[in-house]
């Protein structure tokens, strides 16, 4: 199994649910990966969600807001709903 711990590791200790430990020791053992990789990927890749989530709201921000009842509206009048 490789093991790419870098020199800027930090031990964390993280509480799993017992089905969720054993499919992460499964999907690592069927991988070849360490947990930490597999867990590590997963958090990058839901950081990256939120960085991208952020930027929309920035991009967006001038935009006039539009109620549920609006939007019900709109989609109505175009044939959605």
């Amino acid at each position: 199994m490789e093991v790419s711990m870098s020199s800027d590791t930090v031990r964390a200790t993280v509480y799993l649910e017992a089905p969720l430990h054993q499919a992460l020791r499964m999907k690592a053992a069927t991988a070849r990966r360490s947990m930490s990789d597999i867990v590590s990927d997963a958090l990058r890749e839901a950081l990256r969600e939120d960085e991208e989530d952020l930027r929309a709201f920035a991009d967006r921000v001038a935009e006039e807001p539009v109620t549920y009842e609006a939007f019900l509206a709109m989609l109505k009048a175009d044939g959605t709903l």
